[in-house]
């Protein structure tokens, strides 16, 4: 997908930041959990999805409650459709119960 493809899907996840990893494009999302314990039960929570969707995001576990997920399609090396979709399931996730405060970029 191209740079100008992914801005055009961007409003879809206004929530996500697109990012340029080293010439990788990727979504990247953060948000601050109650406890450590919180974010390992937001991560099974999307690993539910992910699993699902046979698509599996890069989860990141920073401190002890900062919380990024990072999705792009390894096998071609960047951004496809399907991780905008990914993205937009994840949005909709049940884990508000689980956020210290709201989510940030």
């Amino acid at each position: 997908m191209s740079e100008g493809a992914a801005h055009t899907l961007m409003p879809q996840v206004a929530e996500w930041n697109l990012v340029n990893d080293d010439g990788v494009m990727k979504l990247r999302r953060s948000w601050t959990v109650k406890t450590f314990t919180k974010g390992l039960e937001f991560f099974r929570v999307v690993a539910v999805l992910a699993e699902s969707e046979g698509h599996h995001p890069d989860l990141h576990l920073v401190g002890w409650n900062n919380v990024t997920i990072e999705i792009w399609t390894h096998a071609v090396g960047g951004l496809t459709e399907n991780d905008f979709i990914l993205a937009a399931k994840i949005d909709k996730l049940d884990v508000l119960n689980l956020l210290r405060r709201k989510p940030t970029d």
